[in-house]
């Protein structure tokens, strides 16, 4: 008799769950099945949830738990979201209730997950996940109590937005070898600090692999105070929002080998993401390739190609020299046709930073007509290095 469970990165190898739409353990097209396999594995203390092939409606997020492996059978495994429905508040919500008063509730069904969003003046946007756990009337029931007041007053309304799949507070996680489909056609925009294909709060150690994240209407992957993710060989490919967006405070991100096309931005590192690396990555048609900024520091961005660019292929963003993001190394890149053609830059760096090194990159211009500048930096700048870059097509400084 085994006593001890093996144990890889973290997750328990013993146990396996399948889930699948023919004659699995669990069978199920639905975000239900799904949830059911990852449930069961976290109260045995964690293991892999294998997916089957096919087309899984998701009207709810996969809700991780930690020490759980997903896997998928490649592109045959696909997470659809379903479309997107929107009903305003009938009466207001204060921050004690678990329940909201709605105006259409036949377009929502237990087990929904969505967002309540409302616009306080001289306040912040609200947004607030949730899932129904009981309908009575016009009268949503939730899982969790709100934190904050959804007052008619302040345009409060109910949508089903969420994540396709969502982590918070977890640990030890892998995702790989399956696709996200965001349905960008059927669902309205939400903002990546709260959603995402993949959105994952305050874990760490996740590890994201070999997976297709495309058509959500927001960010790819978004990953708010996450320490050690990881996203390798993945595609982020024509989402509304950022490809991959390591987040407010996340330490250690590491991306690597990943393919984004047509996103807003590529890789945005948002407020005091540190230590991380950007390697080997294809980022192609974005407005901005790869955008630093606010506290974002010692980061190294390194060997990727980046062409198509519509602003900039790297931007630092303007922030006070306190909150600028210092002492990052952007090595051995390709940038090709990134600006914008008229008087457009590849390199913006917008506001004071100290220590940054641009070193042996590549800057290749073959738009007939594009008047491009390799690199721009803002008076402010210290430290600079520009050191053995290539230009061709356009001129550098050095």
């Amino acid at each position: 008799m085994r006593l001890i469970s093996q144990i890889r990165d973290g997750i328990p190898e013993d146990l396996t769950v399948h889930v699948g739409q023919h004659d699995e353990t669990i069978c199920g097209k639905t975000d239900r099945a799904l949830q059911a396999g990852l449930d069961y594995l976290a109260r045995l203390g964690g293991g892999t949830l294998k997916i089957g092939p096919g087309v899984y409606t998701m009207r709810n997020s996969i809700h991780l738990q930690s020490k759980i492996r997903i896997v998928g059978a490649g592109d045959a495994t696909v997470l659809k979201k379903g479309p997107s429905v929107r009903t305003k508040l009938a009466e207001d919500s204060d921050w004690y209730y678990q329940s909201v008063k709605v105006e259409s509730p036949e377009t929502f069904a237990i087990g929904d997950g969505l967002v309540l969003q409302a616009k306080p003046p001289n306040s912040n946007f609200q947004c607030r996940r949730f899932t129904i756990i009981g309908i009575d009337g016009q009268t949503l029931f939730l899982d969790k109590q709100l934190v904050d007041n959804f007052w008619v007053g302040q345009e409060a309304t109910c949508a089903s937005l969420f994540p396709v799949i969502c982590g918070e507070k977890v640990t030890d996680i892998e995702i790989r070898d399956l696709v996200i489909e965001g349905n960008r056609e059927e669902n309205e925009n939400i903002n990546g600090n709260y959603a995402g294909g993949i959105f994952m709060q305050n874990c760490d150690r996740i590890n994201i692999d070999s997976i297709a994240v495309q058509n959500y209407n927001g960010d790819g992957i978004s990953w708010q105070i996450v320490h050690d993710l990881s996203v390798t060989n993945t595609r982020s490919i024509n989402n509304a929002g950022l490809g991959l967006h390591p987040g407010s405070g996340s330490q250690r991100p590491q991306m690597r080998g990943n393919q984004i096309e047509r996103c807003h931005l590529g890789i945005f590192f948002c407020w005091g993401v540190k230590h991380g690396i950007a390697e080997q990555n294809k980022i192609r048609d974005c407005d901005v390739g790869v955008s630093i900024g606010h506290r974002d520091t010692d980061n190294v961005v390194r060997e990727n190609v980046i062409s198509g660019s519509s602003k900039h292929g790297l931007l630092f963003r303007k922030e006070s020299y306190d909150r600028n993001g210092h002492r990052c190394r952007i090595e051995r890149n390709q940038f090709r046709d990134c600006g914008a053609p008229e008087d457009g830059c590849v390199i913006y760096i917008a506001g004071p930073t100290d220590d940054i090194t641009l070193k042996d990159n590549q800057f290749e211009e073959t738009r007939k007509g594009a008047k491009v500048k390799a690199i721009v930096t803002a008076a402010e700048t210290n430290g600079l290095l520009v050191e053995g870059n290539q230009y061709s097509g356009l001129e550098g400084p050095d």
